[in-house]
């Protein structure tokens, strides 16, 4: 039976990466995956047809396929709409309702793009980092959370960040497993000095360590330092594992280190069903340009092909492609470098096809 990939373009240049996206999946399908593609509405876009960011369609449809493929959701159009109704609620809203528990962000240092990064090349060069985020609690989804009205025109606003035994370790685990098929390091990142839900994170932590996997290096870091580390010494980290919020931090910063975010693929997963995205935003300030980059998204489809697809061997042909065309010197603005050929969004995507069409 042919496996239903879902595909959500969302807003901003989601429309224009995850159109060069699709060519990868197209030729996917011209050499043998049986993989059939629908689209979706999310964010913004489906707030404007249907009034909300996350049909109950949507759900649906996410529901009926093994995977699905999101572009970027949000803008500066839907600023003004009641935080409930915003773009962003839908992506929120779909990790949620898939139990899309288990982030996996990779950040590594192309040889040909190490001295597009801001740091040193010698600090940066050999990079590989796996960023495991819990991505269905914490913060971003704890209750009570809200905005209280306080009289004579004082408010306060006010989230709560918990986390049970059970999201601790079910995440832990995810970050223990990949270690074992990397170079078998973990570092725990917490703020277990001052906040106790993450005190409990160190606690299960350890204890599934001493359990399962005392094979596996484990360290411990407080977020602050460890977001000075990513920048002082890098190639110390293999796997980070972390809470929602300390996630979404600290792989934006790591994503950086690589040279730009538009190289960042990411895998959004749960024990039936999985999202792929890349991980930058909307852009709105470039969207319609045709000058975004695309390759973040596209990388995300090769983590589809492997994670969620089971074909390993094209997932190992789309990031060879990428390879090549970097190879080539071929680069979108955000990666742009003295000597190099600058192309638009579209050209990319053609340049990786026509790669995996000559390999």
């Amino acid at each position: 039976m042919a496996k239903k990939v879902l595909v959500l373009p969302g807003d901003g240049i989601g429309q224009e990466i995850t159109a060069e996206a699709v060519k990868v999946l197209n030729w996917a399908i011209q050499n043998g995956a049986d993989i059939t593609l629908e689209e979706g509405l999310i964010g913004g876009t489906a707030y404007d047809a249907t009034g909300t960011p996350l049909p109950a369609e949507t759900i649906t449809q996410a529901k009926a396929a093994q995977a699905v493929l999101l572009g970027a959701v949000g803008g500066t159009k839907w600023e003004p709409l009641d935080i409930s109704v915003r773009p962003e609620k839908g992506l929120l809203g779909i990790r949620k309702a898939l139990d899309l528990y288990c982030n996996l962000r990779p950040a590594a240092v192309y040889p040909q793009l190490a001295d597009a990064s801001t740091l040193k090349k010698e600090v940066v060069a050999g990079i590989d980092i796996m960023v495991v985020r819990e991505l269905s609690s914490g913060i971003y989804f704890g209750q009570p959370r809200g905005v209280e009205d306080l009289g004579d025109g004082r408010k306060k606003g006010f989230n709560t960040l918990v986390y049970t035994t059970d999201e601790i370790e079910r995440i832990a685990r995810k970050a223990f497993e990949a270690a074992r098929k990397r170079s078998n390091r973990v570092c725990s990142v917490d703020k277990a000095n001052v906040l106790e839900s993450t005190e409990l994170w160190r606690e299960v932590v350890s204890d599934l360590h001493k359990r399962e996997y005392a094979d596996v290096e484990l360290s411990h870091m407080y977020v602050d330092n460890a977001a000075m580390q990513l920048i002082r010494n890098p190639r110390q980290f293999d796997v980070i594992v972390t809470t929602n919020m300390f996630g979404d931090i600290l792989s934006d910063a790591a994503s950086m280190l690589t040279g730009s975010i538009g190289m960042l693929p990411s895998a959004s997963l749960g024990d039936q069903f999985a999202l792929y995205e890349p991980i930058h935003g909307s852009a709105p300030d470039i969207a319609g340009k045709g000058i975004a980059n695309p390759l973040a998204t596209i990388l995300s489809v090769a983590m589809m092909l492997r994670y969620s697809l089971e074909l390993p061997q094209l997932a190992d042909g789309v990031e060879a492609a990428v390879v090549t065309v970097l190879d080539q010197g071929l680069r979108t603005a955000d990666i742009m470098q003295p000597g190099m050929t600058q192309v638009g969004t579209a050209q990319m995507g053609d340049a990786v096809l026509a790669a995996l069409n000559n390999a």
